[in-house]
């Protein structure tokens, strides 16, 4: 049909299939296709093309949901119907299903509803005389003498059932009787229901049992110690009230029994670790005793509830509360022992110095907490009747959105694991991160929290703090110690020298400096001053430490320049009013027929020197200088040749000019 319209038709036609069954990218394309054949045959040029995509871009904003309401949709064929989904009236998909409708029956003692959950065989039935609403009375009498439902957390919620269970695929256990030859498994069968649907009923097998189970099972001990009249009473959700003041009670004394045990194991465990005040193991038992108490408490109502023979229903009911209660006191119970075996590993790495360790340990406190919280908040609702393994499944169908979304938080993640493993600060440290300055007080799963000097407290995301440089001060082996004296410029060079003697004795003297860096050297001779550099490391605990030392050597500097006469260089500038003193013209000469000399002779070392002469001027300078302790005298040099057209005077004074080191040596 479509080649018998016309390009626009087509156009729209494609258009709208594209916008109602594509989505907005195939709108796009077949916008940029099909305009294509309205245009030229020189369509091909970039600039066509250009245009094309233009208009696919309008076109698919137009269609955009916020306008797709204004748009009538071309007419189209009715397309066919969808089967209806069909689902049992009672809800017997699920094993679980057909427990919890089971139960609403005999809750409101409708035998006839009850019936039907059982796949009862009408011929044998009929010759022993029993009818679908007596045997599944007789269920009910069998369940409330000694038999069990599984847990709601093991029926399954999937039409298919367990799978793993052992049994064949269409079986799935739902119930155990005890008897005196052993339990009963009672078992429920999948099988084709009404309208060509599968149903989960409680097994013919099973069915013919209940006869049999009905003589085989014990009586409990509510029905042989409370006369019989007791049960034809009021009755609440179809269980007399005797049954519900009983599993009240029950759960009292469980509560009582329980308490008493744990009192008893605490009062040991105090006797046995008496000499040990907080060790690893009166933590854990310290710790582990109140949610045991609770663990304990549930297990003795589970257990009693069964041997005391209350109806089903009522042991369901509160069951069910029961195990929520159970798991949720399992997770306090293993919350509480992570928290010990954190706070036992702090102190221990505290004692040990190792502080490094602390931030490891309360990361990896922190996940067992989240471990634990996220496994009992699944837990819980599975047992509630929540589909948990559909959620789980949602999850893993939307991960990647999961992942855009978490971004941030996994890289914090990440970041804390890194900061874990490379350790380049730990808890208690004064560092640098970027522009903050402060002490580190916490490293957290998502971010950490320093300290500054203000006394704020700054969160850094673990993230950022992995990307950027720290500089980490509480590392520093020693401090710097590193003071630039700036002395007045009239300071005479022999003062200079009586300060670099007197500043080196200083540092090598003091027992907090190390003598093997320390050194004090003359800069030069600035606009304003005369500086001498100090360069030093100092041994210290800490910087208020430092700061103690660095004091005392500051004081002593000062007393050693106050010594010599010297003083320190003030800001400011001195002005000399004066005449201006001729040079010498006698040397102006002398080094000026030097210099033409050398032109002469061809010896100018200008621009550079030659390896000859650099060789023979190496080391001919005495250093260190003619009175010092170190000093080695110098052999004095051979006259220099005399160069054709150039004097005696003239060639000493090439080989000895501007030697001024010479003297004395």
């Amino acid at each position: 049909m479509l080649p018998s319209l016309n390009r626009a038709e087509r156009r729209c036609r494609a258009l709208w299939l594209a916008r109602h069954r594509g989505g907005f990218l195939q709108a796009f394309f077949s916008v940029v296709l099909f305009s294509g054949e309205s245009l030229p045959m020189s369509s091909s040029t970039p600039r066509c093309l250009l245009s094309r995509l233009v208009l696919g871009i309008v076109m698919v904003l137009a269609l955009a949901p916020g306008s797709a309401r204004a748009v009538d949709p071309l007419p189209t064929a009715p397309a066919a119907p969808a089967a209806p989904v069909v689902r049992d009236a009672l809800g017997r998909e699920t094993p679980e299903g057909m427990v919890r409708g089971l139960l609403k029956a005999m809750a409101e003692e409708d035998y006839g509803r009850a019936a039907a959950y059982l796949d009862v065989p009408t011929r044998r039935a009929a010759r022993k005389g029993l009818s679908g609403p007596d045997l599944a009375l007789a269920l009910q009498r069998i369940l409330d003498k000694g038999g069990f439902l599984e847990p709601a957390s093991r029926l399954s919620t999937a039409p298919e059932g367990r799978l793993d269970d052992g049994l064949d695929p269409n079986l799935e256990r739902f119930a155990t009787v005890r008897t005196a030859d052993g339990p009963v498994d009672l078992l429920a069968q999948r099988l084709p229901g009404p309208d060509d649907t599968l149903i989960w009923l409680v097994s013919s097998t099973t069915v013919t049992q209940l006869p049999a189970l009905t003589d085989q099972v014990a009586s409990g001990l509510l029905e042989r110690l409370l006369p019989s009249g007791l049960d034809e009473g009021p009755r609440f959700r179809g269980v007399p009230l005797t049954h519900w003041g009983a599993l009240l009670g029950l759960a009292v004394v469980a509560y009582l029994a329980s308490s008493l045990l744990t009192a008893l194991i605490r009062l040991g465990a105090a006797v046995a670790l008496r000499r040990e005040e907080q060790g690893l193991y009166r933590r854990l038992i310290e710790a582990a005793l109140a949610p045991f108490r609770v663990c304990l408490a549930v297990w003795a109502f589970a257990l009693g509830g069964l041997y005391l023979g209350v109806s089903v229903v009522a042991r369901q009911t509160l069951g069910a509360l029961a195990e929520m209660v159970g798991w949720i006191g399992l997770a306090w119970f293993l919350w509480r022992i992570v928290d010990a075996f954190s706070a036992a590993s702090l102190d221990r790495m505290s004692r040990q110095g190792k502080t490094g360790a602390l931030a490891a340990v309360r990361f990896f406190q922190r996940t067992g907490k989240v471990v634990i919280l996220a496994g009992a908040v699944i837990v819980v609702m599975d047992t509630s009747g929540f589909d948990v393994s559909a959620g789980l499944a949602a999850l893993g169908i939307g991960g990647l959105a999961v992942a855009l979304g978490a971004q941030k938080t996994i890289e914090n993640l990440v970041g804390s694991l890194m900061l874990i493993a490379d350790r380049p600060i730990r808890e208690g440290d004064f560092c640098k991160v970027g522009t903050t300055l402060g002490t580190v007080e916490d490293i957290g799963l998502r971010s950490t929290r320093i300290r500054t000097l203000a006394r704020t407290v700054v969160s850094i995301p673990n993230g950022e703090l992995a990307a950027v440089s720290i500089e980490n001060y509480s590392r520093r082996d020693m401090f710097w110690f590193h003071p630039i004296l700036s002395l007045r410029l009239d300071t005479t060079p022999d003062q200079i020298r009586y300060l670099l003697v007197t500043l080196r004795e200083l540092l090598y003297a003091h027992p907090r400096v190390d003598p093997t860096p320390a050194r004090v050297r003359f800069r030069g001779v600035s606009r304003d001053c005369v500086d001498l550099e100090m360069f030093a490391y100092v041994r210290a605990e800490d910087y208020a430490d430092f700061l103690e030392v660095q004091e005392d050597l500051t004081l002593q500097v000062m007393d050693v320049v106050a010594a010599s006469g010297a003083a320190f260089a003030l800001p400011g500038q001195t002005l000399h009013l004066g005449r201006d003193t001729p040079t010498d013209p006698g040397l102006r000469e002398t080094a000026e027929a030097q210099v033409r000399a050398w032109r002469e002779a061809g010896s100018l070392p200008l621009p550079r020197f030659p390896d000859e002469r650099i060789a023979e001027l190496k080391g001919s300078i005495p250093y260190p200088p003619p009175g010092s302790v170190h000093h080695q005298p110098v052999e004095p040099a051979a006259d220099p040749p005399v160069v054709e057209g150039e004097t005696p005077a003239v060639a000493v004074a090439s080989a000895w000019m501007w030697r001024p080191w010479r003297k004395g040596s």
